[in-house]
């Protein structure tokens, strides 16, 4: 352990001490945990409110106080430690997913679930994944870009929902509920840090790295005697973390890579208010604020590399990706009666801005006159929503309740944008046999700049009612229409019937899609070779092109199709008082996934060549429909609140099986092609079925006496496979199980201290074997474990954390 974090556990105990004396109100009692059955649910749930244990459909409801119970300070990967179907890797050496990682439920890609705030869309990142990690090919929303500090719970569906909210909502649905006060506030300083052995093929080492320092609060003041204005905030800074192997090119054999988490610095900002007009309208808004600058680091470059001017790294030099992320939204609506009617009108705008640049770097064709720091260009994404809801009910002869009528209609307009970089960062220079652009991660070019837009407006009707004491049921259909595809409708009918005072069953039958994505329709990057097959040498453009581009449409390409999904789930609900279990299957079809090709090269056939020859292209891929797919899977979660003389226990179980199967791979139909190329090799069909573990599970055990709070927590993984052409090479992470553990004391002027380690044992992924680690070229050594590892690969993580509430 570092000195540092001695240090700042010693300065949390000794600030607690001075706070103790001081006079604040007394700590209020922890806020209703996510056990307690009578919370009331408004997710998936359009026509009525229903209780947790009640609803129609499976709903994890996660508070505040359970993601501040942990020691991560990222939103996504506090919410997959208690939420197994969830899953948020951390993946490393894959340029801009280092820095935007999404997170994916129930093993589907990350863009198949629906993130809103306060029931309301959340707009994606700009990035597109399209390198090797989980979710290749997507584009998903950051939810690390939402500080902690601003949500007052999450409640998280576990089935489609497209009927209900429209595209994306296949896999299911994260909504956050922003925190609403108009007193009190909270602060939290936390230092943290991993203290872990590295054991890799061929080195072993300790590390003390990755040094996190935390600031986050919030404050609830008054509009007025009856509004409230919520400001939260949140500011992190966190130092790199390197778990590569040893690089046996160099002498003495050291590391030269830095594989792991980037250094990031990062602010993000939300305020949440709300106002009654009168008796019967209440005026509410957010709006929200957040900048990123991550530096990761791109792979060594060594003194004799095509890539590097020796002239300027004599000893080689390593690249480091600067990608600079600003989230921001708003959002204003008013809600009330209209006679029967409960009504609520709203508009939100919001969007991502990604811009990149490459440090410490080279643009060997330019030589020694290269420049060192390029400018590589921007991804920009923006959308604005407007939606209006109403729903009242009407009393039906007979029924155990009234049946609740809900439609609505929302509007959206998205823009997506990419600007190119500087010159050097992508052009040939004058050495024309040397390598074109910034080395560890080219500029967009000219030839790469996109605005483009659409609109869709979507309507819905929603039915719900209790028919009887015992049964009740919920159906929906929704109609969409997009500017660029077309159209689309989409159904759902969910059911549950209580068999006993204790015991329920439930299912749902839905219908869904997921529209293309503006930047799996437009984005576009290239890199200029230089061609010398001919007479005379030309420069050519290699990489991702539209699917609507001449270069695809050559190649036989079509315009994107909207993904289509059937879901089924079956379940039951068992209570008694103080405990309950939840078990539900489900499976998930898709029609039409829309994947990444492989690249498409001009020495596959002189066909080929013949077709990419007049838009001097020498590779190309593109984004296809591309396979039809099946997910099966289980769920199931229960949780048992023991009180005794010895204290409070709350003890939950939840374990999540899940498996994807292709049926199909789709071909270029209208392909002049002959042969024709495989479009999706083996390790891109074991990326898009075994990237997420099948397995997944969660024992946890939190114990209350007194001022005393102690939270344990075991989850196991299972294995998940980094996939080779050749299968006898494939890098099983294995199974494993990684115990979290913190306690916390509570003072009474409402200061907490609170000491913790997750991952106390430091377990790893399955080392990778020498042999199939990076043994040549650029970044020997580096990946010495798998980056498909479904926890990470950085070991124990130690920290201290002071909060104070009033």
């Amino acid at each position: 352990m570092s000195k540092r974090l001695y240090v700042t556990t010693a300065l949390v105990l000794s600030l607690s001490a001075v706070l103790t004396t001081q006079t604040f109100a007394q700590d209020a009692e922890p806020a209703a945990a996510a056990d307690e059955p009578t919370q009331v649910v408004v997710t998936g749930q359009r026509a009525s409110k229903r209780s947790r244990l009640d609803t129609l459909a499976p709903v994890d409801v996660i508070t505040a106080a359970s993601l501040a119970a942990q020691g991560s300070t990222e939103l996504a990967q506090g919410l997959s430690r208690v939420t197994p179907s969830l899953n948020f890797p951390r993946p490393a050496g894959v340029d801009g997913t280092d820095n935007v990682r999404p997170a994916s439920l129930r093993g589907l890609s990350p863009d198949q679930t629906l993130v809103l705030v306060n029931g309301k869309r959340r707009h994606s990142s700009a990035l597109v994944n399209v390198n090797g990690a989980t979710g290749r090919g997507s584009s998903a929303v950051d939810l690390n870009a939402i500080p902690e500090a601003a949500l007052d719970r999450l409640e998280v569906l576990r089935d489609g929902a497209s009927a209900q909210y429209g595209s994306d909502a296949i896999a299911g649905v994260i909504n956050l509920h922003l925190r609403e006060a108009n007193h009190g506030g909270g602060l939290s300083v936390s230092y943290g840090e991993y203290d872990t052995d590295i054991k890799a093929a061929n080195s072993s080492r300790h590390a003390s790295d990755g040094g996190t320092t935390n600031v986050s609060g919030w404050v609830g003041l008054p509009l007025g005697s009856d509004g409230f204005l919520t400001i939260s905030g949140e500011t992190r800074r966190r130092n790199p973390t390197s778990r590569g192997d040893i690089d046996a090119l160099v002498s003495p054999a050291v590391v030269t890579s830095r594989y792991g988490d980037p250094a990031q610095s990062s602010y993000s900002f939300f305020v949440n208010a709300g106002k009654p007009l009168n008796d019967n309208w209440t005026l509410y808004g957010n709006a929200s604020l957040s900048d990123l600058d991550s530096k990761s680091a791109a792979f060594f470059r060594h003194a004799d590399a095509s890539g590097n001017v020796s002239e300027v790294y004599p000893f080689g030099f390593l690249p480091i990706i600067n990608a600079q992320s600003k989230d921001y939204s708003a959002a204003v609506g008013v809600r009330g009666n209209l006679g029967e009617w409960t009504s609520d009108f709203s508009l939100s705008a919001g969007g991502n801005k990604l811009d990149y640049y490459t440090l410490n770097s080279i643009s060997p064709s330019y030589g020694a006159a290269s420049q060192r720091d390029f400018y590589d260009g921007q991804l920009k994404y923006d959308q604005t929503v407007f939606n209006a809801d109403i729903s009242r009910p009407f009393a039906i002869s007979g029924w155990a309740s009234p049946l609740t009528l809900a439609l609505g209609l929302e509007a959206r307009q998205e823009t997506y944008e990419i600007k190119a970089g500087d010159v050097q960062s992508y052009a040939l220079g004058p050495l024309t046999t040397k390598l074109a652009g910034a080395q560890g991660f080219g500029g967009f070019q000219p030839s790469n700049v996109v605005n483009e837009d659409r609109n869709n407006i979507g309507v819905y009707a929603d039915v719900a009612a209790d028919v009887t004491d015992r049964f009740s049921f919920d159906a929906a259909i929704r109609a969409e229409n997009y500017s660029d595809f077309g159209d689309n409708v989409s159904g759902k009918l969910a059911a549950r019937y209580k068999l006993t005072d204790s015991f329920a069953v439930r299912g749902s039958v839905s219908t869904g899609f997921r529209a293309p994505s503006l930047a799996q329709q437009y984005f576009t990057s290239t890199a200029s070779v230089l061609d010398t097959s001919g007479s005379v040498g030309k420069i050519v453009e290699t990489g991702t092109f539209p699917a609507t581009s001449n270069v695809a449409i050559a190649l036989g390409a079509e315009p994107l199709k909207a993904e289509k999904s059937t879901n089924y789930t079956l379940g039951g609900v068992w209570h008694s008082g103080p405990f309950e279990v939840t078990l539900d299957a489900y499976s998930i079809k898709i029609e039409d996934r829309i994947l990444l090709s492989e690249n498409i090269s001009r020495s596959f056939s002189p066909q080929v060549a013949t077709l990419l020859a007049p838009y001097g292209v020498s590779a190309a891929r593109f984004f296809i429909n591309g396979a039809d797919t099946t997910t099966n899977g289980l769920d199931l979660v229960a949780n048992y609140r023991l009180p005794t003389d010895f204290g409070r226990f709350n003890i939950s179980l939840a374990y999540n099986h899940n498996e994807t199967e292709i049926d199909s791979l789709n071909a270029l139909d209208n392909s002049p092609l002959n042969p024709q190329p495989v479009l999706f090799a083996r390790v891109r069909q074991v990326i898009l079925t075994n990237s997420s573990p099948e397995d997944k599970a969660t024992l946890a055990v939190d114990w209350t006496k007194g001022q005393w709070i102690v939270n344990g927590r075991a989850t196991y993984y299972g294995d998940v496979i980094d996939p080779n052409a050749d299968i006898a090479k494939d890098i099983h992470s294995g199974d494993h199980t990684l115990v979290d553990l913190s306690a916390s004391y509570r003072f009474g002027t409402g200061t907490t201290v609170t000491l913790g380690a997750d991952n106390l044992f430091d377990e790893y992924p399955n080392k990778t074997r020498a042999d199939l680690n990076v043994t040549s070229g650029n970044g020997v050594g580096a990946l010495a474990f798998t980056r498909f590892s479904p926890f990470g690969f950085n070991g124990r993580y130690l920290y201290a954390k002071l909060s104070q509430t009033w």
